[in-house]
């Protein structure tokens, strides 16, 4: 037994079994010292948190954490709807290079093989990744990840987690506190009624229930002693769902609130150009995470890094509103180009139809010529095919300078470097999605869908824009009597 006891005792001290335990204690060493990171995601959510000087909404726990952290004033979504802004978020590259532009396609495609998702680079480094929520990643892929939370990793093993909350996706929660109505601050684009305001009051209360959630991931992180060893990214994956916003390229419908709480990066407020397609290679960076050579966005974080100066998106189809739109922003202008100006801003949108109160109403007084002319420009039989907004003097993009002669070299300056994007980056949009009988099954099925839920609220599928507005106010409780013809 003596003779087998130092026998081990010479195993363990071996050089060669010494030299292996040191590896094997330098690896989790490692891990111990690599930042976890972890990704909170919000559904349609732009710049309406009280650290963005929103003072119609209590957000204490965002408000906390923006102290502590680098609060970006200028991001922007690729695409101002969720499937296409999440392909190009975890893939960073753009959505219309992956043919993945149209939003929840039935032509979903894989990735190419040399495309790296932001969470197979984190899994290939050794960090268990985990998901919980909506994924609604617009390609084929069997990624699987190591699981739904954080607290099933090996022991020392740093993690790559996100954590995606609805809010504030409609349907919206309902406000709580009647004296919010008074102090919203509405674009000019929306007609100011006790409607609109109800509309938005409930958009506000949802991101206050988004705010306790992320109160409760924080609180979490503390208990578990791994908020000094955690980099916090908070964003929302697109602009908010009003009528403006979502599915459009104007600000409300990309600009998002950027919030990175990282134990390596110094508060500040942080004012360049910052596109989503530039966290994943970001959060790698801040994690000491080699990025793969397939992502096309920038570690903005890094010390040497230049900032950008213009972001690019693009939208095309959204449910059954079809369309194809590209822009450029820069600091200073927005141009927007429309491939189908024949097609209005009203387009028909099932999804919207049904969920966007504040449309009915515009139709309404639209009808009543009681819209201003930023707002009954929703109702024009087409849309220009050129756009130019100067977002210094005009931050709500009212007033389209395309024609204007004082900005024709502006116009022509952005017009082309949207060109050279489109054909540097391999734009598909084109290309046809699908056959035109499967589109026309698509949209009739959205049809179906559209007239079965109208039929659930006691109205035709045809109904007046009086009738669903007269539907919404005893939804909202609106407290007036509904415009008259």
């Amino acid at each position: 037994m003596a003779i087998l006891f130092l026998a081990i005792i010479a195993w363990v001290n071996s050089p060669c079994n010494l030299l292996a335990q040191k590896t094997v204690d330098s690896k989790l060493s490692e891990n111990r010292q690599r930042l976890n990171v972890l990704w909170i995601v919000s559904d349609d959510l732009s710049p309406e948190l009280g650290c963005y000087g929103c003072d119609a909404v209590s957000t204490p726990h965002l408000d906390q954490l923006a102290t502590s952290a680098i609060r970006c004033t200028n991001a922007f979504a690729t695409a101002p709807i969720c499937s296409t802004s999440r392909t190009a978020l975890v893939t960073s590259i753009f959505q219309t290079t992956l043919g993945a532009h149209h939003h929840r396609t039935r032509n979903r495609k894989p990735l190419p093989d040399q495309v790296i998702t932001v969470m197979e680079a984190f899994q290939n480094a050794g960090y268990f990744v985990c998901h919980q929520g909506k994924t609604d990643y617009n390609f084929q892929h069997d990624f699987k990840f190591d699981g739904v939370d954080w607290q099933n990793r090996e022991p020392g093993q740093p993690f790559f987690a996100q954590i995606q909350i609805k809010q504030p996706h409609r349907t919206f929660e309902t406000n709580t506190q009647p004296e919010r109505i008074g102090k919203i601050k509405l674009p000019p684009q929306y007609p100011d009624h006790p409607l609109t305001r109800i509309d938005w009051a409930n958009y506000l209360q949802s991101i206050e229930t988004l705010d306790d959630k992320v109160g409760k991931i924080i609180e979490r992180l503390q208990k578990e002693d791994l908020i000094e060893n955690t980099a916090i990214f908070f964003f929302g994956d697109h602009g908010r769902p009003h009528v403006w916003d979502k599915q459009w390229l104007y600000d409300g419908g990309l600009k998002v609130p950027l919030i990175i709480k990282s134990p390596t990066r110094a508060a500040r407020t942080d004012k360049q150009l910052i596109s989503l397609i530039d966290l994943a290679p970001t959060s790698l960076g801040v994690a000491g995470v080699k990025v793969p050579a397939s992502m096309t966005g920038r570690d903005f974080l890094a010390p040497n890094s230049e900032p950008r100066t213009e972001i690019f998106a693009a939208r095309d189809r959204a449910g059954d509103a079809l369309d194809r739109i590209r822009c450029i922003r820069t600091e200073e202008y927005k141009y927007i180009r429309n491939y189908h100006p024949e097609l209005p801003y009203s387009t028909r949108s099932s999804y919207k139809n049904l969920q966007y109160p504040v449309l009915a109403l515009m139709r309404v007084m639209q009808k009543q010529g009681s819209l201003s002319p930023a707002q009954s420009r929703w109702m024009l039989p087409q849309k220009p095919p050129e756009e130019l907004y100067d977002l210094r003097d005009d931050p709500f993009e009212t007033n389209n300078l395309a024609n204007s002669e004082a900005h024709q070299s502006t116009l022509a300056t952005l017009s082309k470097k949207l060109d050279h994007w489109e054909k540097e980056t391999d734009d598909q949009g084109s290309t046809p999605e699908m056959s035109a009988a499967a589109m026309q099954k698509l949209i009739s099925e959205k049809k179906q869908w559209y007239a079965k839920t109208m039929k659930k609220r006691g109205l035709k599928p045809d109904a007046s824009a009086e009738a669903i507005l007269q539907w919404w106010y005893q939804e909202l409780n609106v407290p007036i009597e509904p415009p008259r013809k």
